[in-house]
């Protein structure tokens, strides 16, 4: 495992983690990339924004994101406007002192800790081992350039 790398992060390597059986799952940086003398850093970039790999991890990024940004607004939203037309509604007790808004504005703080938990097991699962790999590979590319 190399360690020169000043961005290295354990954890989005896959250092640590068990894999389905209960050993620990191998890790190790991909195959080494000859640079192309030829090419600049920001060809080299270009390039690696037009791979496959990159346009996968992107894939896996919005497909997650945009249906949680939505369903979060829209349950966000749906709470303001019940807390303004609805306000009968919203002032029914539900246990004692608590009413639906308050049980609402509680579940808005849940539903943003279950958001960002399920974000980042999405993108330790499905995207920080892929995101590594295209970081070595870029920075193996870019390697002797400038120097």
């Amino acid at each position: 495992m190399r360690v020169d790398d000043p961005w290295y992060d354990a954890l989005a390597s896959g250092w640590g983690e068990l894999d389905g059986a209960g050993g620990f799952v191998p890790v190790g940086p991909p195959e080494p990339v000859a640079p192309q003398r030829s090419q600049s850093a920001a060809d080299i970039y270009l390039e690696v924004q037009r791979s496959a790999a990159f346009q996968e991890v992107r894939r896996r990024y919005r497909r997650f994101v945009v249906p949680a940004t939505l369903a979060f607004v829209v349950w966000y939203l749906a709470y303001v406007v019940t807390a303004v037309t609805a306000t009968g509604l919203m002032a029914r007790p539900v246990a004692g002192a608590v009413n639906v808004a308050m049980a609402a504005g509680l579940g808005q703080f849940l539903t943003t800790f279950l958001l960002t938990g399920a974000y980042t097991r999405h993108a330790r699962l499905r995207r920080d081992r892929a995101a590594l790999d295209l970081r070595w590979e870029t920075q193996e590319m870019t390697r002797g350039i400038g120097r």
